[in-house]
């Protein structure tokens, strides 16, 4: 019977389409990975994977078998992971969005962990579109994401944790003229827009959209902070998500400008998929967002 292992390195390999990049993930050489694959494949009776050179690739029947092969390991990982009475021990690997990590997912992560020594989350921080095909392929956990523009794939279920509104921000002493009708600003200033292929990008435009102006194109960035930094230093104007653990009321560097008839909203929630090991962790996420709200 295969080993937990043999499933193991089956399914780096089918992720990263290599023995030799599989080797270096799990810590084998080439040959030892193809080794267990070739050893899978004769207990289970069928090839998994088409193999040309140095790449190899899921065949029909290694796909039909991905999703059971994942489930598994996962229930293994769980239990292995799962310290004696604690039912959130073990390592979370979950993806978010930077300014999540510096707000209220933070603050969730610290009362998990105070409530949970044996509980290690490994954070990568990122764009909300990169996470999902994470999410999807059982690379992450989890991801702190910002609501999908179009429908997720079937495998994947996105929860709304909190809000925030999309606001116009002007530098208080600018390199430039800054007149005071928003429309105006938006027309005549300097736009420092946030990457528009991005999910919060299609944010931007939708509020742009409303305010019916075409924007004075300056830079283009996939960093909310990075955008904030450029107008705080008086470069430019920005459409951006109100971050919820940012006083701009107090900035002395910048001011929010209302947008009249704009009441569109940056919505980040929780991805995951449907069915997975670590659905203790992320309800308890769910908890302290819903226990805040």
């Amino acid at each position: 019977m295969p080993s937990i292992r043999h499933l193991q390195t089956y399914l780096v390999t089918a992720r990263l389409g290599s023995f030799a990049a599989a080797g270096q993930e799990v810590g084998l050489t080439a040959a030892a990975v193809g080794l267990q694959v070739k050893s899978l494949e004769q207990e289970l009776g069928r090839h998994l994977f088409d193999r040309s050179g140095r790449a190899v690739v899921l065949n029909t029947e290694g796909r039909r078998m991905l999703d059971a092969i994942k489930s598994i390991v996962d229930g293994y990982e769980t239990l292995k992971s799962r310290p004696p009475g604690d039912d959130l021990g073990g390592t979370v690997v979950m993806g978010a969005l930077v300014s999540a990590l510096m707000g209220s997912f933070a603050d969730a992560l610290w009362e998990l962990k105070r409530r949970h020594p044996a509980l290690d989350v490994k954070l990568f921080a990122g764009q909300s579109a990169n996470f999902a095909s994470r999410v999807e392929r059982g690379e992450l956990d989890a991801a702190i994401v910002a609501q999908p523009p179009t429908r997720l794939a079937q495998g994947l279920v996105w929860t709304p944790l909190y809000s925030e509104p999309m606001v116009l921000i002007v530098p208080r002493r600018p390199h430039f003229d800054l007149p005071t009708m928003p429309q105006q600003v938006l027309a005549n200033c300097p736009f420092m827009r946030f990457d528009r292929s991005t999910w919060t990008g299609h944010l931007v435009e939708q509020v742009l959209s409303l305010c019916k102006v075409r924007v004075n194109e300056g830079m283009e960035l996939n960093s909310v902070e990075a955008i904030v930094a450029l107008v705080r230093q008086g470069f430019g104007v920005s459409v951006v998500p109100q971050l919820a653990n940012v006083q701009w009321a107090r900035d002395t560097a910048l001011r929010v400008v209302p947008l009249p008839r704009v009441k569109v909203q940056r919505h980040v929630g929780l991805l995951e998929r449907k069915q997975h090991s670590r659905e203790r962790f992320t309800a308890a996420i769910k908890t302290c967002f819903a226990a805040v709200a």
